[in-house]
């Protein structure tokens, strides 16, 4: 089972920081953000992680290669603690596969078609960070429950807010969970069917890859995943997993990247000082 994360889009939100890096490779407290995603997707069930990247995108490969001459250097000036940090990077089960064109969310996800073959597969974005990993598994643990079905993250937005995402509508089937009947892209708030966001976590059928392969471009030119999504509904149950807002952050914009440094900053600082190595 392979975990995808799209990673070759332009973060315009971001210039001109990323006119010459990455935004996946901006530093969130002491590491890259994609450095977050990829250790979460292989605490999950995934085996292996598989970038979308953009071919001009190198940082992010060159982060996650082998580099035995810092790692002598370091531990030649008695720094083994960063020499294993630099070793445990380079240890991470990465693949990459390119994404050409900026033709949206659901043809960088298709361009991994290879990857998934029949089996099921997760989608990580990279703006979003879930530093305690678990929103993988519980989103494993519906499917379970399910037959297979395909699972979504969602998570509660303020009213004033709902315009910003895609919202699903449904009913709860359990605590924490919802039985998905449809997804509003970017609704008002008076057209929103609920205040639940989805957030940046799928566990997908390989259907979903069969719905992208047919599908054409719509929304400013672009496959979108929420077509194949919507495709999807007509053919198979689908759920969503309630997250807690404490569990998982947002980092697409300059506002909300800066607010989660200051989150984990002070979580860092916190369980150094109740834990001090």
């Amino acid at each position: 089972m392979k975990a995808l994360i799209p990673a070759a889009g332009l973060g315009t939100r971001f210039l001109p920081a990323t006119k010459a890096q990455p935004k996946e490779m901006m530093l969130v407290v002491d590491r890259p953000a994609i450095q977050y995603v990829v250790e979460e997707g292989l605490a999950s069930t995934a085996d292996e992680v598989v970038i979308i990247n953009s071919p001009y995108k190198t940082a992010i490969e060159d982060h996650f290669k082998p580099h035995p001459n810092l790692v002598k250097t370091l531990r030649a000036r008695g720094k083994d603690d960063l020499a294993a940090k630099v070793e445990h990077v380079s240890s991470l089960n990465v693949s990459y596969v390119y994404q050409c064109d900026a033709l949206g969310l659901g043809h960088a996800i298709y361009c991994a078609h290879e990857k998934t073959g029949d089996e099921p597969f997760f989608v990580l974005l990279g703006d979003v960070l879930v530093p305690d990993n678990n929103i993988l598994p519980a989103m494993q643990a519906v499917s379970n429950e399910h037959g297979g079905a395909s699972v979504i993250a969602a998570m509660p937005v303020p009213e004033d807010q709902v315009s910003r995402f895609g919202i699903i509508a449904g009913e709860p089937v359990s605590e924490g969970v919802w039985k998905v009947d449809s997804l509003v892209e970017k609704p008002s708030v008076d057209e929103a069917p609920s205040n639940l966001a989805v957030f940046g976590r799928y566990l997908l059928t390989p259907r979903v890859m069969e719905l992208l392969a047919e599908a054409k471009p719509t929304v400013e030119g672009e496959i979108q995943l929420t077509d194949a999504l919507d495709a999807l509904l007509q053919e198979e149950e689908m759920y969503a997993l309630i997250v807690d807002p404490e569990d998982g952050f947002d980092t697409g914009t300059v506002d909300t990247w800066i607010e989660t440094n200051n989150i984990l900053y002070q979580r860092r600082k916190a369980q150094k000082t109740c834990c001090p190595q």
